[in-house]
């Protein structure tokens, strides 16, 4: 048995609608599949989804005021006011001030941008930089992607007489700011059809609307923001990312060639994972370390030497930003192992000194990925007095609604349910740390606690081959609310079990169900060929890709977890030395055992003072897996043993000191060739001179002993001191009745299966073995 690492929740797609899909669109059964788990099971539905257009946009006017913005900034612009884009630090930030400047300018406006600069402005708006764009003579400040919750900033800035429009599509919190104008998708007093517009989408549709068109040329961009975000793939933002898409594969703008070629990727293959994994961190870097300016120089420059140095330049904050997440998330073990020791709490407020607040976010997922708990890292700062964090959560702890509890002690918190960014008090952060913990007591379940991986394709092996997987291309981009699928392989047969890699760290299995086969590769998941069997039967889920190889395209699954609910038989037959596989072997959780005392001698040493239990002598502990060291008298001890242990793992060792299936038992004309001699001379001292007939009779050693013995059981003999004597005859009996006899045949029986026959055999022996003995137990 190999027991999965993570939760699985398996949510089967109803057949019935996945038949309708393939039948009246012709789509392959994946696609169907894909489709139907994630609620499009309509074929009308499924078609618009699948094939999108300038439609699936909405007027920009539906957004509450955008008539009121567009007015507003053309007042500004027909007077020749400054304008300013006030945006943030990330990568939906940048895009967003790029997306509005790029519309500004071309009709014409004065416009500049500001973005806050983590370290010194914090999030949003800030009132030491609204008072500087106030004295560079901006008269009209538009902020985008933030904005919503800075309510006194704002305030100020109104004090100040400037003109302010927020764009933004954060929570909005019971107030909002006293702007002139708030285009939010979710206004409360608006009726915008889609409310999960990233922060660039919102900005997009203000430059549609001032522009009287739709840019396409900026799309690419809004693809960028709205990735980098993390928000809905449904509605608009599929449309935009879709759009986006195919636009950035042959695109002409020098940053986005720049970028792929410093990403090491081909541009004309870009997808939503190069944005999320390439191009979004290489934008975000910027912001985090310092200046996020150059990301939007970057964006916006028409110069492709620039730009490949701009590109340069981001690469290497991008390394260095890894190199301080590293380090980070090293101190942040440690601070896990000195204040929580083995107790994991319900939340994980962690805090010290001087962490980078830039990157403290990418620690909170990795701490929340990897102990499956709310986590707040929060970097200190002793001489302004505060704590600056960054929350990751997970499914049934809403971190938005959780911290707005606490919002006597979070002057500056926002974000959503699974993010949030916020400040506090040095001297609140142990307050904020016991009150979160409460408050995940109460709501998250010893259930909710456990890693779920979510699996809604299940597939069977001849659904895949090299032109499914190909059409679903159609169906990207994957992300938030349509996620690239988790596939399910069930109940495989594993024919082929390999460790590659340099360091023998990985996996390679070959999976075959009837006459199908698919290659799976498993990264870091080397140590599970050290648990799988020959022959074993596998449930894996993972991605499905195209894997090719000089040419020739072969369908291939990556692995993201496996189990296995089979019992195994490890076969440890002919591998004398323990040394070669007891490292193998999960120790703690196991009982060794031998059916013979010379058994534990043999072995003290070499299981380094590992405890054999000796059967017979006392109790048998449970345990979850069983090492049988040498071979049992007969299968009964075995059945006995299953019944009491029935381990999820046996491993076989079977030493045998004196291994009689070889050697056979003597054929019948022998045994009637000893009894004549034995009568001839009346009394024969086999101490003495039995090994001399062995060898004269080039017999096995112990013949003669055993032939006596059983002449002895069976009254033919007697045996004193090693003197053998005829007895009277008391008739005929068969050699079959001797209990030494009978001993053999079982002793050669049970070894041809225990230590000779091919492992399959041995398997099914032992599959009869625990059958009986399950049947035993339900009778």
């Amino acid at each position: 048995m190999i027991e999965s690492m993570k939760r699985w929740t398996v949510e089967r797609p109803d057949e019935q609608a996945v038949s309708v899909l393939t039948a009246e669109l012709g789509l392959s059964s994946v696609q169907a599949k894909i489709l139907t788990s994630r609620g499009i099971t309509n074929p009308a539905e499924a078609k618009a989804f699948l094939h999108m257009d300038v439609s699936s946009m909405h007027d920009p006017y539906l957004l509450f005021e955008m008539n009121k913005a567009v007015e507003l900034i053309k007042q500004a612009i027909a007077s020749n006011k400054k304008i300013a884009i006030y945006g943030d630090y990330d990568g939906d930030g940048v895009t967003s001030v790029t997306v509005l400047m790029t519309a500004l300018e071309r009709i014409g406006a004065d416009v500049s941008f500001a973005i806050p600069n983590r370290f010194m402005h914090g999030y949003g708006p800030n009132k030491e930089l609204f008072l500087e764009l106030y004295e560079q003579g901006v008269s009209l400040i538009v902020t985008v992607d933030n904005g919503i919750s800075g309510i006194d900033e704002i305030a100020y800035a109104k004090t100040l007489g400037l003109d302010v429009i927020v764009t933004d599509h954060h929570e909005i919190g019971s107030v909002m700011p006293p702007a002139d104008v708030i285009i939010h998708p979710r206004h409360p007093d608006g009726a915008y059809p889609f409310g999960d517009l990233a922060g660039v989408g919102v900005a997009f549709k203000l430059a549609c609307a001032l522009l009287g068109e739709v840019p396409q040329d900026l799309m690419e961009l809004v693809a960028i923001g709205t990735v980098a975000d993390l928000v809905s793939l449904r509605g608009e933002n599929r449309y935009f990312v879709k759009e986006g898409i195919k636009q950035m594969r042959v695109s002409k703008r020098p940053a986005i060639q720049a970028l792929a070629r410093i990403a090491g990727t081909e541009q004309a293959v870009l997808s939503e994972e190069s944005i999320g994994f390439m191009i979004g961190p290489r934008l975000n870097a910027a912001g985090r370390l310092g200046d996020a300016s150059p990301a939007v120089h970057l964006l916006k420059t028409e110069d492709m030497v620039l730009a490949t140095s701009l590109a340069k330049d981001l690469d290497a904050l991008n390394k260095e930003r890894q190199a301080i997440v590293s380090a980070i998330s090293r101190e942040a073990e440690e601070f896990i192992a000195n204040k929580y020791g083995e107790e994991i709490p319900y939340v994980f407020v962690i805090a010290a000194e001087g962490w980078n607040a830039g990157v403290i976010g990418i620690v909170a997922s990795r701490i929340t990925e990897k102990y499956y708990r709310p986590t707040i890292v929060l970097s200190i700062d002793s001489e302004k007095g505060i704590a600056k964090g960054s929350a990751r959560s997970i499914a049934g702890f809403d971190m938005f609604a959780e911290l707005s509890k606490n919002k006597e002690i979070l002057p500056h918190f926002g974000g959503h349910q699974m993010a949030a960014g916020m400040s506090l008090a040095i001297a609140d952060v142990d307050v904020l740390r016991d009150n979160l913990n409460v408050q995940g007591a109460q709501v998250l379940t010893d259930e909710m606690l456990s890693p779920e991986l979510i699996i809604d394709v299940p597939l069977s092996i001849d659904e895949i081959d090299v032109s499914a997987l190909e059409s679903l291309e159609l169906l990207r981009p994957f992300g938030m609310d349509f996620q690239k699928p988790l596939y399910l392989l069930e109940k495989l047969t594993a024919s082929s079990i390999r460790k590659i890699g340099a360091d023998k760290n990985h996996l390679k299995l070959e999976l075959v169900a009837d006459e199908h086969t698919l290659d799976a590769i498993g990264f870091s998941f080397g140590h599970i060929a050290d648990e799988l069997t020959p022959g074993i039967e596998v449930s894996v889920v993972g991605d499905l890709q195209v894997n090719e190889w000089n040419g020739n395209k072969k369908p291939q699954l990556l692995i993201n977890d496996i189990r296995s609910d089979e019992w195994q038989l490890f076969d440890l037959r002919g591998m004398r030395e323990p040394s070669r596989w007891l490292p193998t072997i999960p120790v703690d959780s196991t009982l060794f055992v031998a059916f013979h005392e010379q058994t534990i001698h043999y072995f003290q040493s070499s299981l380094r003072g590992i405890a054999i239990h000796l059967i017979g002598q006392s109790q048998v502990e449970k345990a979850d897996h069983l090492v049988l060291l040498d071979i049992p008298d007969d299968a009964e001890q075995l059945e006995e043993l299953f019944v009491t242990i029935n381990p999820q793992r046996m491993y076989a060792h079977f030493h045998a000191a004196d291994s009689k299936y070889f050697d056979g038992l003597p054929p019948r004309d022998q045994f009637g060739w000893y009894y004549s001699f034995l009568k001839k001379r009346g009394e024969f001292d086999m101490f003495k001179n039995g090994e001399q007939l062995t060898t004269h009779k080039a017999w096995k050693k112990d013949t003669v002993y055993f032939m006596s013995k059983v002449f002895s059981e069976l009254g033919f003999v007697k045996i004193e001191n090693g003197l053998v004597s005829v007895m009277e005859t008391v008739g005929k009996r068969d050699l079959s009745e001797a209990p030494s006899y009978q001993e053999r045949e079982r002793q050669m029986e049970l070894e041809k299966v225990l230590l000779y026959a091919p492992y399959m055999e041995l398997k099914r022996w032992f599959d009869t073995i625990r059958s009986r003995t399950v049947d035993g137990e339900e009778q």
